[in-house]
């Protein structure tokens, strides 16, 4: 979505193929640093940009600060247009850093996780919520570890479904179907 944001002159013309923010608190867009269009696999550098839309705040987690800070920045002005509200951005300074140019991905699940778990879902509604990353550690190894674990569960789930699935159509064939 930030991508297409980045990309698109006029981010109202997205509205159509984008959810319906208007029922939406916070929005979770990891950020690439690709510049090319046609090359939407692209960029070198992952981050993280949390919008609170019910604050109007638009907080940006970067492992290799400032690298990811002007399309993380650019990001928020279109879906400012988008949501038809002014957005603060803030760059964390606090941000755990990465110590090597490979574990982007891994620190944007990892700090999407503690954010989600550990800060929005355990706070009352009415309290205000410290956005700050300070202080804590990001383990790309058990990062990855927990996200293959994740894998394989919803892998195991897919099969479990796939064996129980009662459709007179069902193949015998381990291969997924093909569209005719």
């Amino acid at each position: 979505m930030s991508f297409m944001l980045i990309q698109t002159p006029d981010p109202l013309t997205l509205r159509d193929a984008l959810p319906d923010f208007s029922h939406i608190s916070h929005i979770f867009l990891p950020i690439n640093d690709c510049r090319n269009p046609s090359q939407a696999e692209g960029g070198s550098h992952w981050s993280l940009l949390v919008v609170s839309v019910v604050d109007g705040v638009a907080f940006h987690y970067d492992s290799l600060s400032p690298s990811n800070s002007n399309e993380a920045i650019m990001t928020t002005k279109k879906l400012s247009v988008l949501l038809e509200r002014q957005l603060k951005f803030l760059d964390l300074e606090d941000c755990p850093q990465q110590v090597n140019s490979s574990d982007c991905g891994v620190f944007v699940c990892v700090q999407m996780k503690h954010l989600l778990m550990k800060k929005l879902l355990l706070a009352d509604g009415k309290e205000r919520i410290n956005m700050s990353m300070g202080g804590k550690c990001v383990n790309a190894q058990s990062g990855r570890k927990e996200m293959l674990r994740v894998i394989d569960m919803f892998k195991k789930e897919g099969e479990r479904r796939q064996s129980r699935s009662s459709s007179p159509y069902q193949s015998k064939s381990k291969s997924p179907p093909r569209i005719e």
